[in-house]
């Protein structure tokens, strides 16, 4: 070999060897970077592609009362769930499923092929009895597990319904307060999570991580139960005695908007909804419902007319001759050949149309419809429902003077119950309108302890604090002397208003079928509960003072007692007509005998005796108590035996 290959063989060696190095040194650095720079996130990644879940559901957050009542919560039920990796027979574990839970085997082996890490077996696998999953575990199906799921359960069945909603088959809110409020009341699911082989199988050594779920808030309403009951009570037998299409009934607390009761008829069970026509349970007809409201939107006017000074309750009169003409249409009272010289006061007691006209009159259609707008009509309220409507009001381009007139008392315009409920609570709270709500806080599921409050809010001022309490004397006056009359209670101080209006039908009014209304409030000079009822097409007599306001006056008396609201003497002495029965005092009856009392009652009540005996040891209603001439007295006498001892 010459010296120049020897040179030329050592170049090449020395040139390998220090690619050869090179190498190795970026295949260290590599290594390097790969163990200690991104050697954790590609174990993290990795065993992300071996780890498996199983996710279990948080509890929903329970929906209290006021009081702390519960409306809605959970019952803990057990769900199937597979982990199709682990399920080794999928067609023979589909055909025992099948058998146990009742479900279609096809539809089961479905759900076993697909790739997931788990799936429920739905819907015959979904919160099943404790039967049932016993009986799948005794099957010992590889890849098949029992998992304890949540079902929603509502212990008052159809009370407040429509307020608290329904939920799905995965505990979501579908209506009402549950779906709402559903991002508070879902709460965060939690899991368990291990690590498995390609084949599903967990691997050996591998420790599974628990993720605890958080529970959803538990949602304080301002319902309060109590008053709910008395107000469904009522709907339930108005609905019996009436026959009526529907009926509905709001309660609010005036001076901040708090929604105490509400409810319709008819209602469903939440719990079973599915037993009930959609139309039903997804029309919550307080806040869905529009139609022309009558003579109950003439608190509006007449609240827009005392602020602006256009008439004078006591010191300005009008003459009704039965109707009024404007611009050629006659727009009549509803006593045929009218009321005659009356003031405005009496204009409002008497709910006389032709009189409400004048007031729309002086007012002027832009005044007018700008306090209608300020009272918040044509627009949602706002509530914390879903399903509100907007209602409609006539385009003031297209206000003439008849409409002008039939929007001053009720007709024409299209309004909701709440809008009719939120405009009069501000119409008699010092002139405040509120936007109404259901939600009152949420509640701490492990202590508690309120975690936020859901506070009232204002929306505008719209008329004075002045005006306000002439409005609220001018409706006591009704209830003591006008057309609300038949709610007037003993003791207390009520104002109100009555609505018939008549329903439109295919566009046009029809004579026989009447949407019949009252709005009332107690106590008239510092109003705590204002109450409203509606009922759709009631058979027979269609006046709201007389199928209505009977209603509201069962509400109110009931409801005040039981908020231990004291008695006023002070109230307005109601004017009994020709045809009413006057309230007298119950005498005591204790201590005489049977011959004595019939001689003694005449015809101011009637009896019913309870007993054998002879003489009265007790009776209902006690001694004292103011009742309506004609009412019945139970008297309970003394046994035979009692006699001897």
């Amino acid at each position: 070999m010459t010296r120049a290959s020897g040179v030329t063989l050592r170049r090449r060696m020395f040139i390998l060897l220090t690619f050869g190095t090179l190498i190795f040194i970026a295949l260290l650095i590599r290594l390097a970077y790969v163990q200690l720079m991104i050697g954790p996130d590609l174990a993290e990644r990795a065993e992300d592609t071996w780890r498996r879940d199983m996710v279990y559901q948080a509890k929903r957050g329970e929906v209290l009362d006021r009081n702390g009542v519960q409306f809605a919560y959970n019952i803990s039920t057990p769900s199937v769930i597979a982990i199709p990796v682990q399920v080794v027979d999928k067609q023979g574990t589909a055909l025992k499923l099948a058998k146990v839970l009742g479900g279609s085997e096809e539809e089961i082996l479905k759900q076993l092929s697909k790739r997931v890490s788990s799936v429920y077996i739905k819907p015959s696998g979904r919160k099943i009895t404790q039967e049932k999953a016993q009986e799948v575990r005794d099957l010992q199906l590889p890849g098949i597990q029992i998992v304890e799921d949540n079902t929603r359960y509502y212990p008052f069945g159809t009370l407040a319904a429509h307020v608290l909603g329904i939920t799905g088959a995965y505990n979501q809110g579908l209506t009402g307060v549950e779906a709402k409020y559903e991002d508070g009341l879902i709460g965060l699911p939690g899991s368990v999570s291990y690590l498995s082989d390609a084949a599903g199988k967990e691997m050996p050594g591998s420790t599974e991580q628990y993720v605890k779920p958080k529970d959803g808030m538990n949602l304080e309403l301002t319902i309060d139960s109590n008053l709910q009951m008395f107000l469904e009570r009522e709907l339930d037998q108005a609905m019996v005695k009436t026959q009526a299409n529907s009926a509905l009934a709001i309660m609010m607390d005036p001076s901040n908007g708090e929604i105490l009761a509400m409810s319709s008829r008819p209602t469903f069970d939440p719990g079973n909804y599915t037993q009930y026509s959609q139309e039903i349970y997804n029309r919550n007809l307080p806040i869905w419902m529009t139609y022309e409201p009558g003579s109950t939107f003439k608190i509006i006017t007449l609240a827009a007319a005392l602020e602006e000074k256009k008439i004078d309750l006591k010191y300005d009169y009008f003459f009704d001759s039965g109707f009024i003409d404007v611009s050629g249409a006659k727009l009549r009272c509803w006593k045929r050949g009218g009321h005659g010289s009356e003031s405005f006061l009496q204009v409002v007691e008497n709910s006389c149309n032709p009189g409400f006209v004048v007031m729309g009159q002086r007012l002027g259609k832009e005044t007018l419809f700008d306090y209608i707008n300020k009272f918040g009509f044509g627009k949602k309220t706002g509530i914390d429902l879903g399903g509100e409507a907007n209602g409609i009001l006539f385009k003031l381009s297209r206000v003439g003077p008849v409409e002008l007139a039939t929007t001053a008392f009720g007709q024409g315009v299209s309004v909701t119950p709440i809008q009719q409920v939120a405009a009069v609570a501000a119409a008699i709270n010092g002139g405040t309108l509120y936007e109404p709500h259901v939600g009152k806080a949420w509640i701490s599921p492990e202590t508690g302890e309120v975690v936020e409050e859901i506070k009232p809010k204002e929306v505008r001022k719209v008329i004075s604090g002045s005006t306000s309490k002439m409005v609220r004397e001018a409706l006591e006056s009704v209830v003591a002397k006008g057309t609300g009359r038949p709610a007037f209670i003993d003791g207390y101080r009520v104002g109100g208003k009555t609505g018939t209006a008549q329903k439109v039908i295919n566009g046009r009014y029809s004579a026989n079928e009447h949407i019949v209304s009252f709005i009332g409030f107690a106590p008239a000079d510092n109003p705590k509960l204002l109450v409203y009822v509606a009922v759709d097409n009631p058979q027979g007599i269609q006046f709201g003072g007389v199928v209505a306001a009977p209603i509201v006056q069962n509400i109110l008396r009931d409801s005040l007692k039981y908020l231990k609201v004291e008695p006023d003497m002070n109230q307005l002495a109601k004017e009994y007509k020709f045809d009413e029965t006057p309230i007298i005092e119950v005498p005591n009856l204790v201590g005489m005998t049977v011959s004595d009392i019939f001689e003694s009652m005449n015809s101011n009540f009637m009896l019913v005796k309870s007993g054998e005996g002879n003489t009265v040891v007790s009776q209902a209603p006690a001694a004292g108590t103011r009742v309506d001439r004609g009412s019945t007295i139970r008297v309970y006498l003394s046994s035979p035996t009692d006699k001897n001892r």
